[in-house]
């Protein structure tokens, strides 16, 4: 069996939440649990990263270069290149960082690419059989990906349980090697928060294209004052002009971490589900039982949201003694 690596991003000293996931999804190639993970960056943030890790990895490979201070995907699969062994299976999560980087680095290593990976389903010779989705979630696609010389895949977020923490790992420094890059950071420029600034609250009543019309966005943000929370939503809400962009969720939207989400009238693409961390509960209402977010939800309701959600709303307030 070839090395499994996974590279975590992290920030302000912070493993990204696609770790104990990445983690998780290493474990269906490798039973043994023995997945390396590989953080890059500089100074003492990278320790307290490549520290926390252990709970979830058996070793964590810390690439420490001053270079690496801001994740450059020039940069990091520099570094990558120069301390994989060959054959090596290396996971990322799938969000614009990771595809970024991912497609280069294959081609790097002579290695297999898959992306977006939603299920693995094991090992036979040396095909890894994996599960991603076509047609906008509407087709699952039963790829065999040869790994034999190794592969890079994109795991989508969300896509696996977190493993739980099992503290043991150990962490080696590795030389980042030569370094160069024809881009280069230049500023961080962080987005307004709105009116309301969604990333605060514990529940999310978010809202898709299922939603309807503008005029039906007031049954969403009954319940969430009903139950304490704010609504949110995914793209094609903010596309249509029926909620500020400072309400989205999502890889080009705001990333939350709520305790529990329901994701009304929402597909469940990848690029919306990026926008999710923390491992919320998550309740999908939603016409269609085919619809991806189901893959993902803790609890799947197949019903017309526009009935669910007055219904739900009646339901929680009669539980507070608000109505009879």
């Amino acid at each position: 069996m070839s090395r499994i690596f996974a590279y975590i991003p992290h920030k302000s000293g912070v493993a990204d939440d696609c770790a104990a996931e990445l983690a998780a999804a290493a474990a269906k190639i490798d039973v043994s649990g023995k997945a390396t993970a590989v953080v890059t960056g500089s100074g003492a943030e990278l320790d307290s990263v490549a520290q926390a890790l252990t709970g979830s990895f058996a070793e964590v490979w810390k690439i420490v270069d001053d270079a690496l201070a801001y994740p450059n995907a020039e940069l990091v699969r520099q570094a990558l290149v120069n301390v994989l062994p060959a054959g090596a299976i290396v996971l990322l999560v799938h969000n614009h960082f990771g595809v970024d980087l991912s497609p280069g680095l294959s081609i790097k290593l002579n290695a297999a690419y898959v992306s977006d990976v939603l299920a693995i389903e094991g090992v036979e010779g040396n095909a890894l059989k994996v599960v991603r989705q076509e047609f906008g979630g509407q087709v699952s696609t039963h790829v065999r990906c040869d790994i034999a010389s190794g592969a890079v895949i994109n795991i989508r977020p969300g896509a696996f349980k977190p493993s739980e923490p099992a503290p043991g790992g150990v962490v080696v420094e590795k030389p980042a090697g030569a370094l160069s890059a024809k881009r280069r950071y230049i500023e961080t420029i962080v987005s307004e928060s709105g009116d309301v600034d969604i990333t605060k609250f514990p529940v999310l009543v978010s809202i898709g294209r299922g939603i309807g019309e503008q005029d039906n966005v007031s049954i969403a943000q009954e319940l969430a004052d009903a139950i304490g929370g704010a609504v949110s939503c995914s793209r094609p809400v903010v596309d249509a002009k029926w909620m500020e962009k400072s309400r989205q969720v999502g890889s080009s939207g705001k990333t939350v971490k709520p305790k529990v989400y329901l994701a009304c009238g929402i597909s469940g693409s990848f690029q919306h589900l990026a926008g999710l961390k923390g491992n919320p509960f998550i309740v999908a209402i939603n016409k269609n039982p085919k619809a991806p977010i189901f893959r993902v939800a803790d609890v799947g309701i197949v019903d017309d949201l526009l009935e669910f959600l007055p219904a739900m709303t009646e339901k929680v307030l009669e539980e507070k003694g608000v109505r009879a």
